[in-house]
């Protein structure tokens, strides 16, 4: 089957998942899974023989022809939303079934194929227009899946933070493609390099498109969008939704022209969103709030590949530029994976407590093994570990910016501190990442909530399990992948067709295939121990109390204290103590809050001001004639002075 008709499979589906969504949920979940399927099929047809796939039709939607384009670069985003869209939609069937949400299921499977329709139609537009209204139809489509639980007003806080964000995005992009088809004299896209005129238009396509992946500062909207969400919506939105942010900036900057600083800028953000969303992460107390800000974190990571491949294009260094570029683009899809089957995870620990808060959690190993093992699969790929896909991915761009040091020029001033942040971000992720399966998962219950937890059934569990094996399947066989990444990068830049994998590609994946046969062999001795009486069970090492009790267990806040201390400058944190004034006190608390500073110390002041100059301004309208004359005098006054003193 050609990758068209697989395509129109798919359309179909989708159009018909929408006729079930209200009243037939088996018919709304098969008909999900094959357009799902299909579109993983078409990608995979793309970028296995390296060809494109392109269509026109006379057909005309806001007088414009529609013009359809599935290259290298969008099959690695449209392989993406396949899968987690089609593990989402299996993962709601139990987690947002019917009898507990009655009204909220029936509108969000409805919203949730409309999302996956609207975001596989932006990959495909190859017209400004048409990329506009699918642009604008998936940030609906996804404000609305954010909002299901409305009924809560901080879901619907940030819904509206959401829209308002995505909005002035949206504003940039309608400025980029109305310039860009003023100046080409076509709203028809597709590669322009030549045109150097363009190169300014790459400001205003970085700030639309940053806002939507979550770069920081435009990262506002996200935490709140991604803690508030259900647990499955925020999957799609952290593995897939920013990435179309991600997949605006490599589609635009490899067809236009980009100004000579674009490279260090982009590679700046990426430095930046990647160290200071590891650190606002570490001062989170709420478990899908500190999920969110990992997210602005891999987004740096793939911008700091990106932006290196955009130097390298300034430098003619396609070798060094590829591998950035490669592991960019692979990282988009290891995020894709392990953060969202790090979110489904939490949606099943929410589900089974009730509750996001890390300090009212604990012990949830020994009942909910299942979430557990997996959850800490995820942690273990999402800090880099070997020999799972984070650690490959990474690998790639660290190969880049090393290679990069050896040619001369200032792409070495760049890459030296580059790679020092991104080792640190690694480290900082695993400390991190430490503190959740500490805190969530191990020690003693600290809530009722925790002590009555129980383990998700099998349609929660199959899509994290599906999720997990493309995790470790990337790890084991890289070299395997490594062809169509070769095939997304030549499409990006098509004079890079003739760069070779690494040499130590197949080395890596046998390294892998090694670790994890060691680590499965001890795990089974450990486990044939463990059941043959060779270990006695005991409760938590207690430090000598008789009698301890789960207040005496490291918190959330206290595990990554000594490290949040180091980015206080950035953070914040705003405390709130009652200390204990006596020998045998009856009452001592302590509590930290880490505020979204971008947000509450920089955006809502301006936002203050504005609203108060906005009102002193409408004051001014009261309907007084002799008032307004007297602004017409004071007015004239204030020319005539001007045009003296510039005369003189």
């Amino acid at each position: 089957m050609t990758p068209g008709l697989l395509l129109a499979t798919s359309a179909c589906g989708i159009l018909l998942s929408l006729t079930g969504a209200f009243r037939a949920p088996r018919w709304w979940l098969a008909t999900s899974l094959v357009s799902t399927l299909t579109a993983l099929a078409a990608a995979a047809w793309v970028l296995a023989t390296g060809g494109a796939w392109e269509w026109r039709s006379a057909f005309l939607i806001g007088g414009e022809g529609v013009h359809l384009r599935l290259d290298g670069v969008s099959a690695l985003f449209l392989a993406l939303l396949a899968v987690v869209g089609g593990a989402g939609a299996a993962y709601s069937r139990e987690y947002w079934a019917d009898p507990a949400h009655p009204a909220s299921a029936r509108l969000g499977r409805w919203w949730w194929s409309t999302l996956l329709l609207c975001m596989g139609l932006l990959l495909l537009c190859s017209n400004g227009l048409h990329f506009l209204i699918a642009w604008e139809l998936f940030a609906l489509c996804a404000y609305f899946l954010i909002t299901l639980d409305g009924q809560r007003r901080e879901v619907r806080a940030a819904g509206w933070l959401y829209l308002a964000a995505s909005h002035a995005g949206t504003l940039a992009l309608f400025a980029f493609f109305s310039l860009l088809a003023a100046r080409t004299g076509s709203w028809d896209l597709g590669p322009m390099r030549e045109q150097a005129n363009l190169a300014p238009l790459f400001w205003l396509a970085l700030f639309g498109f940053g806002v939507k992946g979550g770069v920081f500062p435009l990262h506002i909207w996200l935490p709140s969008a991604h803690a508030n969400a259900p647990s499955h919506v925020s999957a799609i939105l952290s593995g897939v939704a920013i990435k179309m942010g991600i997949y605006g900036i490599v589609r635009f900057s490899g067809w236009l022209p980009v100004p000579p600083a674009a490279g260090w800028l982009v590679t700046t953000l990426g430095v930046v969103s990647a160290v200071l969303g590891v650190a606002f992460a570490l001062g989170q107390h709420d478990l899908k709030r500190l999920l969110a800000y990992h997210s602005v974190e891999n987004i740096g990571i793939i911008l700091m590949g990106v932006g290196f491949a955009m130097v390298a294009t300034a430098h003619g260094q396609a070798a060094w530029g590829a591998l950035a570029l490669a592991g960019g683009l692979l990282h988009v899809w290891n995020h894709g994976l392990f953060k969202s089957l790090l979110f489904l995870g939490a949606g099943s620990v929410l589900h089974a407590t009730g509750t996001r808060e890390m300090s009212r959690l604990g012990g949830l190993w020994r009942v909910m093994p299942w979430t557990a093992s997996l959850f800490a699969l995820g942690a273990a790929a999402i800090s880099g570990l070997p020999p799972l896909n984070g650690f490959v991915s990474e690998w790639l761009v660290y190969l880049g910016m090393f290679d990069a040091l050896n040619q001369p020029g200032a792409a070495v001033v760049v890459a030296i501190p580059a790679i020092v942040l991104l080792a640190m971000t690694g480290a900082l992720a695993l400390a991190c990442f430490v503190k959740v399966c500490g805190v969530v998962f191990l020690g003693a219950s600290r809530s009722p909530a925790a002590g009555h937890a129980h383990e998700c059934g099998p349609w929660m569990r199959g899509p994290m399990l599906v999720l997990a094996a493309g995790c470790v399947a990337i790890g084991l066989a890289p070299f395997v992948f490594w062809p169509a990444l070769h095939t997304a990068v030549a499409a990006w830049r098509g004079t890079w067709t003739d760069v070779p994998a690494p040499e130590s590609l197949t080395t890596l994946g046998l390294f892998h295939v090694a670790l994890a046969a060691l680590a499965a062999v001890a795990a089974a001795w450990l486990w044939r121990r463990a059941h043959r009486g060779g270990w006695a069970r005991a409760g938590t090492w207690d430090c000598g109390y008789a009698a301890p009790t789960a207040r005496m267990q490291y918190t959330a806040g206290s595990f990554a204290s000594i490290i949040t201390e180091w980015f206080a400058w950035i953070l914040r944190p705003e405390r709130h103590a009652h200390r204990p004034e006596e020998a045998f006190p009856r009452r001592a608390a302590f509590e930290e809050h880490t505020p979204e500073t971008v947000l509450e110390r920089v955006i809502q002041p301006c936002a203050r001001l504005v609203m108060w100059l906005s009102g002193g301004a409408r004051r001014l309208q009261h309907g007084r004639t002799h008032a307004y004359i007297l602004y017409l005098i004071l007015g004239l006054a204030a020319v005539a002075v001007l045009t003296l003193a510039w005369g003189r």
